[in-house]
């Protein structure tokens, strides 16, 4: 596991509060080419209830068996199906009998009404007893309202949140324009997983397959970010949507869920720093990631510490942002936009929905520089990732006005949580602006065994130098 950081301001001013932000990547480790892959678990609960009749379970029945022909027989598959009750259809364990497997998937039927609770916690209790502590996802599927058993948000989430803590990420698939895409996305939220929207068969069974690739090439399980506070660290948030908690010691807590072979997420932290009454090098925190190797089920964490030059208030007034953070900050925003603009279509303000929409688009584009005339913006192209959320949102804007709501709302949602949760997948690495220097390499391969990074300012920049440092046994191999 890789941290490299950037923080918008190398230095604060002299016995003044201030704060900082900084632009965190965390990269996941490589799995060699011909390096064996360790068995997955993957547990599927699907909504048969009435609703899904029309071809909705039809196309989800196609998925699967389709995944069940891409897993190993060691792959551990299970599937749960529910309308008013949970029904075990395939008991989670290893695949050696596909043939069955595939008997009792093309067997479901539609009917009945839609307990959702009941398929969710039947489905956790499968892939727990399967995994033990190796880990495992969940893929829940689901094309409407839970009308029966427990339907608080809140309880619902409690029960991935539970089921993340020992080691079971959740994923949830919205099918069709009928679902409660705030229901779905708390459940993803709490179990750490994505939150994500299809609206025909097709696209089902693409999402089904993508999320399966995911889980086949995971190399690293469980992966949280602790941000603990200091004496020069006054208050820790997490910009954008990235769910968090705070620990009884005020630390931060940012659960991350899986990550697949040399995965790379961004996330952006707030730092309030306390006055500081002496110049110099002042250590505000030390990023702390876990993860667990999925191949020898090790626990590992690296270590990441953060420093800010403190200099005389003169010379800190002419300090410039980094554009990189200043970026950052904009996108993970327009997520925020997304949300509330679904918020406001559900409540069916479609306005304000398109306002919210509208403004984060001109956020990214930003003002035209001091003296830059009507032209420069045509000069001066946005980053391909600025682009890319500058078209999208522009398209919501649209279709906020003008498409079905329920569309809209369910596109933005699953938009922003895959921004937040799987955006990283087709990033670059934090790149330091030319002329200055990276520090540390690869936290699983390089430098000293100590898994501390050095301490010091580079332009604002702070990266691990070592090995992680396991929490039980060995170290990961070489590629792991």
């Amino acid at each position: 596991m890789h941290l490299s950081a950037l923080l918008d301001f190398d230095a604060v001013p002299l016995d003044t509060d201030d704060a900082v932000s900084v632009l965190l990547d965390v990269t996941a480790p490589e799995r060699e080419e011909d390096a064996e892959r360790p068995p997955a678990t993957l547990q599927v609960v699907l909504d048969r209830s009435g609703s899904m009749g029309g071809g909705r379970l039809d196309g989800a029945v196609r998925a699967l068996l389709s995944l069940v022909d891409r897993l190993a027989p060691s792959d551990n598959f299970g599937l749960v199906s529910f309308n008013q009750q949970a029904r075990v259809e395939v008991p989670s364990g290893p695949l050696a009998d596909k043939a069955e497997a595939r008997r009792r998937i093309s067997a479901l039927r539609a009917s009945g009404g839609t307990d959702l609770s009941s398929g969710l916690l039947r489905g956790v209790q499968e892939a727990r007893r399967t995994s033990a502590d190796g880990g495992a996802t969940l893929l829940l599927i689901s094309d409407g309202h839970a009308n029966q058993g427990v339907t608080d948000h809140g309880l619902l989430a409690q029960v991935s949140g539970d089921a993340y803590a020992h080691g079971v990420t959740t994923t949830t698939l919205g099918y069709g324009l009928g679902y409660d895409e705030e229901l779905l996305g708390t459940v993803a939220d709490g179990g750490a997983g994505s939150a994500l929207f299809a609206e025909d068969p097709d696209t089902a069974g693409g999402l089904i397959a993508q999320e399966a690739e995911y889980l086949l090439a995971k190399t690293a399980q469980a992966v949280s970010l602790r941000v603990p506070v200091g004496p020069h660290l006054r208050a820790i948030s997490v910009v954008g949507e990235m769910p968090s908690h705070q620990r009884a010691d005020r630390s931060v807590v940012v659960d991350l869920g899986d990550f697949h072979s040399g995965e790379r997420r961004r996330l952006l932290l707030r730092l309030e720093v306390p006055g500081v009454s002496s110049l110099g090098t002042a250590a505000v925190t030390t990023l702390e990631a876990t993860y667990v190797d999925p191949a020898t089920l090790t626990t590992y964490t690296v270590t990441l510490p953060v420093a800010v030059n403190v200099v005389p208030g003169d010379e800190a007034a002419g300090r410039v942002p980094r554009p990189e953070v200043r970026t950052e900050e904009a996108l993970q925003r327009a997520q925020t936009a997304k949300r509330e603009a679904s918020e406001a279509l559900r409540g069916g303000d479609r306005g304000t929905a398109a306002e919210r929409l509208e403004r984060a688009r001109r956020d990214l584009l930003g003002p035209p520089a001091p003296g830059a005339g009507r032209g420069a913006a045509a000069s001066a192209p946005p980053p391909p990732e600025v682009a890319e959320q500058v078209a999208e949102l522009e398209r919501m804007a649209r279709m906020a006005r003008t498409d079905d709501a329920a569309r809209t709302s369910k596109t933005l949602y699953a938009s922003q949580s895959g921004y937040s949760r799987k955006s990283g997948r087709q990033r670059s690495p934090v790149t330091p602006p030319a002329g200055e220097r990276r520090t540390g390499g690869d936290g699983a391969r390089d430098g000293d065994r100590s898994g501390r990074g050095r301490r010091g300012v580079v332009r604002g920049e702070q990266t691990d130098r070592g090995r992680p440092t396991p929490d039980q046994g060995t170290e990961p191999p070489q590629g792991s």
